[in-house]
C-alpha cells in the first residue's frame, strides 16, 4: 500500500513503485500480498494497473 496525496502523477509513481516491490517479492519466492492499493486524497475510488486506487474518506469502518 501507498499514500500519495498528490495528483495522477505521483498515482503512476506509487503504481511503479508497488511492481517494483511485487518484483521483489517474487524473486525471493515469497508469497504475493492479496491486493495493491493506493490511498489519495480525494478523487474517485478506481482500478489501475490492476491497483486499487481509493480516496482516503472511503476507508471508514
Amino acid at each position: 500500500m501507498e499514500i500519495k496525496l498528490g495528483g495522477e502523477k505521483l498515482i503512476n509513481e506509487g503504481i511503479s513503485n508497488l511492481k517494483s516491490i511485487e518484483e521483489k517479492i517474487l524473486e525471493n519466492n515469497q508469497k504475493l500480498p492479496p491486493f495493491k492499493m493506493i490511498v489519495t486524497a480525494s478523487g474517485d475510488a478506481r482500478i489501475k494497473d490492476i491497483v486499487y486506487i481509493v480516496p482516503i474518506n472511503m476507508l471508514k469502518a
